[in-house]
């Protein structure tokens, strides 16, 4: 079983910037790909963006050139960097990774508001 904790969430007026982080636990970090999620009342647990073991990115379109994905395998931890913040951004984000066996991992969540 592997434990995602996320951070860096908050209150932030339009146009600004997070850091969104998500600590892992156990070794096989490295192996897996990363991936974030958000959800905003009353929609869907969307897609945000993912991120390979080989550190092959993947972002939604909403986000694209706005958003970063990394990851620091040495940290077991995976970032957001999420920039020209919109309102529409406004969610709770969730980290997420599969393991065979033990299947889809999330995090808690972390709420993003952004106000316009």
């Amino acid at each position: 079983q592997v434990q995602l904790v996320e951070s860096g969430g908050g209150l932030v007026q339009a146009g600004g910037s997070l850091r969104l982080s998500c600590a892992a636990s156990g070794s096989i970090f490295s192996f897996n790909t990363m991936a974030w999620y958000r959800q905003a009342p009353g929609k869907r647990r969307e897609l945000v963006a993912s991120i390979s073991s080989g550190s092959s990115t993947y972002y939604t379109f909403s986000v694209k050139g706005r958003f970063t994905i990394s990851r620091d395998n040495a940290k077991s931890t995976v970032y957001l960097q999420m920039n020209s913040l919109k309102p529409e951004d406004t969610a709770v984000y969730y980290c997420h990774t599969y393991l065979a066996g033990a299947g889809d991992c999330w995090g808690q969540g972390t709420q993003v508001s952004v106000s316009s």
